[in-house]
C-alpha cells in the first residue's frame, strides 16, 4: 500500500492508492486483517485504488461508503471494490475481518475471474449465512497460511484459491445461478470496463472502444452484454455519470473541469446529460451532497447554469 497520511486529502483530488510491488517477480498480492494490512485499510476519507480489494467484514459498527452509496455495518459482509471505485469507512469502530488486495497481473491464469469480480462488485455487501461464513473464513485462512509459507508453487495455489473464493461468493450471492461467465466474454468485458474508467478521454463512443479492443462494434456489444447484462453504450453512460458524481462530491473542480474529466467537450451538453441521467443539475447534485453550493439561476464562472437546463 502507499504510505499516505491517514488524514482527509485536499478536495482538489481523489487520492489513488497503489499496491506497491518492490521488485520484479514479487507477487502483486496481499492478505491479512485490517490491523496487519495497515491503517489505510480503514481509511475514513474518500479514495480509490489501482488494484482490486475484497473485504470480508466479521465485526464492527458504522458504514462502508462505496460510490456514494452507504452500506451500514451488520457483519458478516463480503464486498468487492474494483479499481477506480471510490470508497471509505464512515464512523467505523471495532472493524475486524479480512482484507485481500491484488492487481490484474495476479489474475492472468484465471482470466474468467475478471468477469466474476465485476459481477460481484455489482452486488456489494453480500451477507453469507453461518455455513458460508465458516467456509469463507476457512478458505481465507488457508490462503494466508499458503502465502506466509511461500512454498514452491505457492502463487498458483493462491490463484486457484482466489478462483474458488469468487465462485463461492457468487453462489452465496445468487443461489442456483448459472456458472461463471464464459472466459472470452468476461475477458473482453473486463478490458472494456478498464478502458471506460480512464478519466479525461475525449472519444467515448462505442466504436472507438471497439477499435481499441480490436473487435467490431457488434461483437463488442454481444460479448459485453453476455458478460454484464448491459450494453456497452449503457455502461459508458453509467461510468460517465458515476465519474461526474465522484468528482462533484469529492473535489472542488469547476463544472467545466468535471465535464472535461468525464469526457465532455461542451459543458452545456454535460449539464443536459447529467440532468437527464440524474434528475438534477451538477450544481444541484453537489449542493445536495454537501459540496459547493450555487444559488439557483446564477451562472457560475465556468459557464454552466446552476438552475434548470433545457434539454
Amino acid at each position: 500500500m502507499t504510505d499516505l497520511p491517514a488524514l482527509r486529502p485536499p478536495r482538489s483530488q481523489v487520492p489513488l492508492h497503489n499496491l506497491e510491488v518492490p521488485a520484479p517477480g514479487v507477487l502483486p498480492f496481499a492478505l491479512g486483517s485490517f490491523d496487519t494490512i495497515g491503517p489505510l485499510s480503514r481509511a475514513a476519507f474518500p479514495h480509490r485504488h489501482s488494484f482490486y480489494e475484497i473485504v470480508y467484514v466479521t465485526q464492527g459498527r458504522g458504514s462502508h461508503m462505496l460510490d456514494l452509496v452507504e452500506w451500514p455495518l451488520d457483519p458478516p459482509h463480503l464486498c468487492v471494490v474494483l479499481p477506480g471505485q471510490v470508497h471509505h469507512w464512515a464512523r467505523a469502530s471495532g472493524l475486524g475481518g479480512w482484507v485481500l488486495l491484488f492487481n490484474e497481473d495476479f489474475l492472468l491464469k484465471h482470466p474468467e475471474d475478471l468477469g466474476l469480480l465485476r459481477l460481484l462488485a455489482g452486488r456489494p455487501w453480500l451477507r453469507p449465512d453461518r455455513a458460508e461464513g465458516r467456509a469463507l473464513t476457512g478458505l481465507l485462512g488457508e490462503m494466508l497460511r499458503e502465502h506466509q509459507a511461500g512454498a514452491a508453487g505457492y502463487p498458483g495455489v493462491l490463484q486457484a484459491y482466489l478462483h474458488v473464493l469468487l465462485v463461492r461468493a457468487m453462489r452465496a450471492s445468487t443461489p442456483g445461478a448459472p456458472g461463471p461467465v464464459p472466459p472470452r466474454a468476461a475477458e473482453l468485458a473486463a478490458r472494456f470496463g478498464r478502458l471506460i474508467t480512464h478519466p479525461g478521454r475525449a472519444d467515448r463512443s462505442v466504436g472507438s472502444f471497439a477499435r481499441e479492443l480490436g473487435v467490431s462494434t457488434g461483437r463488442l456489444h454481444e460479448l459485453v452484454k453476455e458478460a454484464t447484462g448491459r450494453t456497452p453504450a449503457l455502461l459508458i453512460r453509467q461510468q460517465q455519470t458515476l465519474e461526474a458524481k465522484r468528482l462533484l462530491v469529492a473535489t472542488e473542480l469547476s463544472i467545466r473541469q468535471v465535464a472535461a474529466e468525464a469526457g465532455f467537450t461542451d459543458p452545456s451538453y454535460f449539464c443536459r446529460f447529467f440532468r437527464r441521467e440524474v434528475g438534477l443539475s451538477p450544481g444541484e447534485f453537489r449542493a445536495g451532497a454537501g459540496g459547493n453550493h450555487h444559488d439557483p439561476g446564477i451562472r457560475s464562472i465556468d459557464g454552466c447554469p446552476a438552475g434548470p437546463v433545457a434539454s
